[in-house]
């Protein structure tokens, strides 16, 4: 990894009242030039990590460094940092030019030095010809630039994002995604964003920090975290995954066998799994099962028996939903036209590939 450019140090933030920190000795290093999300529920401190660093927020104890300074307790306007809200926050009496020079001429920079910079930020963001207008003549899509420019025209060790695509429409959100990925790739700026979307979080970052509860349950680049979740919360949050619960019955290293609630007995690797004869969660993707319009015995060890009870078309792929008796049901995904599916309420098997289940505690 390149040098940490920002470190949290056992920091921790409680609001009067008696509750839970909002955030518990969070200790987590962002390095230069990657974008980490920090994704997460409501109310899981993802965004009280940001305010913090912003300085929005003061930490009720630890240290935050930036290029090695402490600057907890640093004012937020000599911080030095850019960021980028939901609500966009510009100037609406202000032109565009004038909204993203603001923070330049706070600064003190020359007119012509300011003109030079804006310049160059509203090309980064795809807004050159724009700086005349004011926000309200700007789509959602195009006042987010504005704000983005305006994050990024002094040129600042670290730009941090808060939800900054809630507001928009699904395919602008996407094609947003995608503008922000780029920029961050074309600059090497070093970028912290905020979200609790995670298909938004799976786009954009080279790293991933999952909270729960004001603590990070597993950072991870974005494969490894849908790949191989370290809990069953990250199970469950990230992604769509089939959680069933069962018992362990053996354990040889790190395989184990579970007897599920439904039945079946299955194979899984163990991940953060308890004792034989503990309750556990067995994991696997909908993608990852195959579904047969035949009977378990004729697909072999591994299969399991099942009925399909609805089977939803989306566009690009089928959504199954499969009984497995006494209760289970797991989903599947299979890609739209390939293949025959079973007819409904008649013999079905399901089945997954070797190493594609993961067994976990229950959360709690």
């Amino acid at each position: 990894m390149s040098e940490t450019l920002v470190r949290f140090e056992g920091v921790r933030k409680t609001y009067g009242g008696g509750g839970p920190a909002a955030v518990q000795s969070l200790d987590l290093e962002i390095a230069r030039g990657e974008l980490l999300t920090l994704l997460g529920p409501s109310g899981s401190g993802k965004t009280t990590t940001l305010m913090m660093l912003a300085g929005f927020e003061l930490p009720s104890a630890g240290r935050i460094l930036l290029e090695g300074r402490d600057i907890a307790r640093l004012p937020a306007h000599r911080r030095g940092i850019g960021v980028v809200f939901q609500s966009y926050a510009l100037f609406p009496h202000m032109s565009v030019t004038e909204n993203v020079a603001f923070p330049l001429s706070v600064r003190g920079m020359s007119k012509h030095d300011q003109g030079k910079r804006v310049a160059k930020a509203l090309d980064t963001v795809r807004l050159a010809g724009f700086g005349e207008r004011r926000p309200a003549q700007l789509s959602g899509g195009q006042q987010q630039r504005v704000a983005l420019a305006r994050a990024l025209v002094f040129e600042p060790p670290i730009v941090l994002l808060d939800e900054p695509l809630g507001a928009l429409d699904k395919a602008l959100r996407e094609e947003m995604q995608l503008e922000i990925r780029h920029i961050h790739q074309r600059l090497g700026v070093t970028m912290m964003y905020v979200t609790h979307d995670q298909a938004e979080a799976l786009t954009l970052s080279d790293r991933i920090a999952v909270f729960q509860d004001g603590r990070v349950r597993q950072l991870a680049d974005p494969r490894r975290l849908y790949d191989r979740p370290a809990d069953a919360f990250v199970a469950g949050f990230v992604g769509e995954n089939n959680l069933l619960p069962g018992v362990v019955e053996a354990r040889e290293d790190d395989d184990v066998r579970v007897r599920l609630d439904c039945g079946p007995v299955v194979e899984a690797q163990a991940v953060d799994c308890g004792p034989v004869g503990g309750r556990c969660l067995v994991a696997i993707r909908p993608e990852r099962v195959a579904v047969a319009g035949v009977t378990a015995s004729d697909l072999g060890e591994g299969a399991l028996p099942a009925v399909l009870t609805e089977a939803i078309f989306l566009g690009d792929h089928v959504r199954l939903r499969l009984s497995l008796g006494d209760g289970g049901e797991i989903l599947a995904k299979r890609p739209a036209g390939i293949g025959a599916l079973p007819e409904p309420g008649g013999p079905a098997a399901v089945a997954w590939p070797e190493g594609a289940a993961f067994a976990f505690q229950p959360p709690g």
